[in-house]
């Protein structure tokens, strides 16, 4: 049998790899964003009592209206922007599913996308699948800041999407108030749509501020944002997430929805709906986040690498281009063989493969894990 594949490669061989020897050689894993430290026992508890109750059948395909509700409270208090519950919130089984179907909803054959890179993966495989050229845009170290000139040139008549993500996976950074007011300045008067990922939007360091596109009203009337439960309350496994939109664009969303994906399980949305009563759940992350990144910071202040900024989200990048000539891959197998830790490399992140002999940590471990991993990563 002869298939035509929809994908030009895999895309994401380092990654197999690098869980493979992870197992292999009983590394550190300071590769994966999955916090091993303790989530709320509350939680867990709001959880049980709803499969008690009423949580086994399956929710709107929306979501519940009561987790809606609490959405939209929650955006109008941290953003003092106002979304109908009921035409503008929708709860997905994950950020994923919630980036596909805005993609899916608004951009067609022909089109063209504007990403930045290094970025997830999934990015440009979800654009072409919808017959739609991914146009990546490089953001240079060490800061990672968009060059809002070079997205102008690119913007033309086709270009139907603008996919940005702040705080940042892979690279750490955050959107400036310069960079909303450029990006406000592109895309006045046109019809261009904004995909905003702001899954790590309670991850932000050093005093500093997320902007959501849900605080700009110019903004917020063509943007979808989309966001996660499990970035939140530190439960990875727990794949509740949700998008924000105006209706018109929520209905578009909600289309390409019912036909790919169910509800998220009914349990933990209500389980979530009850915890989000509490503020200080999402609001401390920020502190508690800080100062794993300053305690890894510490731990490899003696250490070869170069550490880059770490402004939002739970990543470090650290570079080692003047200790070593191997690649990024290389050193990655290294120190997971060598030293018993892993990582990422950053050439992972790039269509093309780039590397600039740099590393991604996580910081979403217990501190024994990051002071341990710190102390090996030491020894290179």
């Amino acid at each position: 049998m002869q298939i035509k594949s929809k994908f030009s490669s895999s895309g994401s061989g380092i990654f197999s790899v690098t869980d493979d020897l992870l197992t292999q050689y009983d590394a550190i894993n300071l590769a994966h964003g999955t916090p091993d430290f303790p989530f709320s026992q509350e939680l867990i508890e709001n959880a049980h009592e709803a499969m008690q109750a009423e949580g086994s059948q399956q929710a709107p395909w929306a979501g519940l209206m009561v987790l809606r509700e609490k959405i939209a409270d929650k955006i109008s208090f941290l953003y003092t922007h106002s979304y109908h519950p009921d035409t503008e919130v929708t709860v997905m089984p994950s950020a994923k599913e919630a980036v596909f179907a805005s993609i899916a909803a608004v951009v067609h054959a022909g089109d063209e996308v504007i990403y930045f890179e290094p970025s997830v993966d999934s990015y440009a495989a979800m654009i072409s699948l919808q017959g739609a050229t991914p146009v990546a845009i490089r953001l240079e170290a060490p800061h990672f800041t968009p060059d809002w000139n070079q997205v102008r040139a690119r913007i033309n008549a086709r270009t139907r999407m603008i996919i940005i993500n702040s705080p940042h996976n892979p690279t750490a950074s955050v959107l400036s108030e310069a960079d909303v007011q450029a990006l406000r300045d592109l895309v006045k008067d046109s019809p261009v749509i904004i995909l905003s990922d702001e899954v790590y939007e309670h991850l932000v360091f050093d005093g500093d501020e997320h902007r959501s596109m849900s605080a700009y009203p110019d903004l917020a009337a063509r943007s979808i944002v989309v966001t996660s439960f499990s970035k939140v309350f530190k439960v990875s496994g727990w794949h509740v997430a949700y998008c924000v939109a105006p209706a018109i664009l929520t209905r578009e969303i909600r289309q390409v929805q019912q036909y790919v994906m169910f509800p998220a399980d009914t349990p933990m949305q209500y389980a979530l709906a009850a915890i989000m009563e509490q503020p200080n759940h999402y609001m401390t992350l920020s502190t508690i986040y800080q100062e794993k990144r300053d305690l890894l910071a510490h731990g490899l202040k003696s250490s070869r690498f170069e550490l880059l900024p770490s402004k939002g989200g739970y990543f470090m990048l650290a570079g080692f281009g003047h200790f070593s000539d191997l690649s990024d891959v290389d050193m990655v197998r290294k120190l997971i063989v060598d030293h018993g830790v892993a990582t990422l490399p950053l050439s992972a992140f790039y269509s093309d493969g780039t590397d600039q002999a740099v590393i991604r940590l996580t910081f979403s471990k217990d501190d024994e894990t990051l002071e341990e991993g710190a102390r090996r990563l030491c020894e290179v």
